[in-house]
């Protein structure tokens, strides 16, 4: 270890010795006004001594332990690390801060029921002060009554699962024809020549209007249902995913091409990932299609289904029942695409958005 002593001189000359278990290593003399002269002896294990200002005499010492003093004379300023330290804090500060000004906040507790609950509150105090015709706006509590009562009955649970039935293997077909559409279509020229067009098309064409035609194709059953629900649900899967697909930087193209992948390699480690938020926006639309397809088809000639329930409720002016329809196709909505989302935020989580 090395040792630094400063000692007051008589005026115009001074003298620092740095000096290591009895054993000079280096002198250092240095006269004011004139300058600083070092001198080292061969063998030393000291590398240099560099005085910076007056008052100030800085040692490193090699091949054993570094050692460095600080001595602060007269007029001598502040270590400059703090101070970069300081500024290093204050621009992180401050980068937070407007960050904090920008972005939306804090993301709250369950905040997809804040407005749920809100209007089951603003109709309950409607409800309660009589502003609300109970024949054709039941409180809820009255709807909550039928809806008991007919879940213990046992028919608002047959008419879930039939329905959940329908609207499960609609959206299956649609995800699986929709996720290769957009892949043949966004990854080929040829594809695209021969899918693009007839899918926009088909996207032009309202798809409730083709119930008479598919009803003769496919006659009044569970066919054209789930083939309507199909079509509901494969179409925004397709147009995002695919517009995902040729939103795609083409550096990351250019970068495959220099790394040597091969096609699979480069679908799957650039084109998938790329089109992910595309994909998952579709299918959040795609699912909420689903259920809104499913509470037309189902009043047209069925015998089952949440949809069956409440068009016969309309022909007894049954408002409560028709409530709770539309509550279960509510719940279903919010649950489900709550479920998507969910999963997005896992697949997703490498990516920086606003709303993280």
């Amino acid at each position: 270890m090395s040792a630094v002593t400063t000692g007051a001189a008589p005026a115009g000359a001074a003298t620092e010795t740095t000096a290591a278990s009895g054993v000079t290593d280096t002198a250092v003399t240095r006269a004011n006004g004139t300058g600083t002269a070092v001198t080292e002896t061969p063998g030393t294990e000291t590398a240099g001594t560099e005085t910076a200002r007056a008052g100030t005499t800085l040692t490193d010492t090699t091949g054993t332990d570094a050692a460095a003093s600080d001595v602060s004379g007269p007029g001598a300023p502040e270590s400059g690390t703090g101070a970069v330290g300081s500024l290093a804090a204050l621009e992180e500060s401050g980068q937070v801060r407007r960050r904090r000004r920008l972005s939306p906040g804090k993301r709250l507790p369950a905040s997809r029921l804040v407005g749920p609950v809100l209007f089951l509150a603003l109709w309950a105090v409607a409800s309660a002060a009589g502003q609300l015709d109970p024949a054709a706006i039941p409180a809820p509590w009255t709807v909550l009554e039928t809806g008991v009562r007919l879940w213990t009955d046992g028919t608002l649970t047959t008419d879930i699962v039939t329905s959940l039935q329908r609207a499960g293997s609609g959206f299956a077909i649609g995800l699986t024809a929709g996720v290769a559409l957009a892949l043949a279509s966004g990854l080929s020229r040829t594809g695209e020549a021969l899918i693009d067009g007839t899918v926009q098309l088909n996207r032009a064409i309202p798809t409730l209007g083709l119930i008479p035609l598919f009803i003769l194709w496919l006659g009044i059953g569970e066919t054209f249902k789930i083939a309507i629900i199909a079509i509901v649900v494969y179409i925004p899967i397709y147009l995002n995913t695919h517009a995902a697909l040729a939103g795609i930087d083409s550096r990351f193209v250019e970068l495959a091409e220099v790394q040597g992948l091969s096609r699979f390699q480069f679908v799957r480690q650039i084109v998938v990932p790329g089109a992910l938020p595309g994909f998952f926006v579709g299918l959040r639309l795609g699912v909420t299609g689903s259920w809104l397809g499913l509470v037309v088809l189902e009043q047209i000639n069925a015998t089952n289904g949440l949809g069956y329930m409440m068009f016969q409720a309309t022909n007894y002016g049954q408002s409560d029942v028709i409530l709770v329809g539309l509550a279960v196709y509510g719940i279903f909505g919010l649950v489900s695409d709550s479920a998507v989302r969910l999963i997005e935020r896992r697949v997703l989580s490498w990516r920086r958005t606003l709303s993280s």
